[in-house]
């Protein structure tokens, strides 16, 4: 089953949203936030005890790439890695060109009633 994906470009509301989803028994192992801002996304994932999409998602030898590629390349990858096709990846990253961030839920079973 593909990931749950949604945009945003308030981080108050993200936040809010996480929330909503882990009063949910939804597990914080199965939310990821991923954005173009490295410190953007730190600090989300920390306010909202969350994951970044890292080593364990990704497999070591990419990480180990991650470090010498562009950080739009090693974004699509990373979406690549968790369930999104290459285009997705690319009109996703494509979004958070722009600014925004985005939450993934892995295990998604009624995560969009959640946020309803």
């Amino acid at each position: 089953m593909k990931p749950f994906i949604k945009p945003y470009t308030n981080d108050e509301t993200l936040k809010d949203d996480i929330k909503k989803l882990t009063s949910k028994d939804i597990s914080a192992d199965d939310i990821y936030v991923i954005s173009h801002d490295d410190d953007r996304t730190k600090r989300i994932t920390k306010a909202a005890e969350v994951n970044t999409i890292g080593v364990s998602e990704s497999g070591i030898a990419d990480a180990v790439k991650s470090t010498v590629e562009k950080q739009g390349d090693t974004l699509r990858k990373q979406l690549q890695n968790i369930g999104f096709s290459e285009t997705e990846a690319e009109n996703y990253e494509s979004d958070m060109d722009e600014g925004k961030v985005f939450l993934i839920v892995t295990n998604n079973e009624n995560v969009g009633q959640h946020l309803a």
